[in-house]
């Protein structure tokens, strides 16, 4: 059904998904939230449990929060990206080592990602396709030498 709402819908989201480093604020928005959720973890599987109180809870909802910031206001992602990474390396004193390393991991990733988007760069072009343009100038090139060779 190519008229239908998911024929509207995916191109819609692919223009919105260009325009802004979601794969960036979405692993930073994921980290923040694995490490909220391996708070509740119960003692037996808890690590390390660093600094108990607000701070264990603070630094995954912001890294949580500055994720989906990322995702909505990209124009301000340099700023959430160097909060992201900061917070993230926080968490591994204050939440189960970062939760467990893969919060840590997601949103240091996710942040270095944001920090190294640029928002108005060209599609990059395949190297395939690059090489059947280059065959193709060469053939568009090399009758005309041919000609000019003929011609002297």
């Amino acid at each position: 059904m190519p008229g239908g709402p998911r024929g509207r819908i995916r191109p819609a989201f692919r223009r919105w998904r260009a325009g802004r480093p979601f794969w960036g604020g979405l692993l930073l928005a994921l980290g923040g939230a694995e490490v909220l959720l391996t708070l509740k973890a119960s003692l037996d599987v808890i690590l390390h449990v660093g600094m108990q109180g607000l701070a264990g809870y603070l630094l995954p909802a912001v890294m949580l929060l500055c994720g989906v910031l990322i995702l909505f206001n990209p124009s301000q992602r340099l700023f959430y990206s160097v909060i992201g990474v900061l917070v993230s390396l926080g968490s591994w004193l204050t939440s189960n080592l970062g939760g467990f390393f893969v919060g840590l991991l997601l949103g240091v990733v996710g942040s270095c990602l944001t920090f190294g988007w640029l928002p108005d760069q060209e599609p990059r072009i395949s190297r395939r396709q690059r090489r059947k343009e280059a065959r193709a100038a060469k053939a568009v090139a090399h009758p005309l030498e041919q000609e000019a060779g003929q011609a002297a």
